[in-house]
């Protein structure tokens, strides 16, 4: 796949490295600040699935 990306990609190797790297850029920015933020909400890694298991009113052991 990367072969065939540097074989369509213009001109010397110096153009094509700087190219390859200005569209590896573009996709990161797009990524973390249009695709990651939209993603986030539906994802919600933040919320945790274990619960605490005594009672909010009991005593501590000790």
């Amino acid at each position: 796949m990367y072969a065939w990306i540097w074989r369509r990609l213009p001109g010397a190797w110096q153009t094509k490295t700087a190219t390859a790297l200005g569209l590896f850029v573009a996709i990161a920015v797009l990524l973390w600040y249009v695709v990651f933020p939209w993603v986030e909400p539906k994802v919600q890694f933040d919320h945790g699935v274990v619960q605490d298991p005594a009672p909010s009113g009991s005593a501590t052991p000790g």
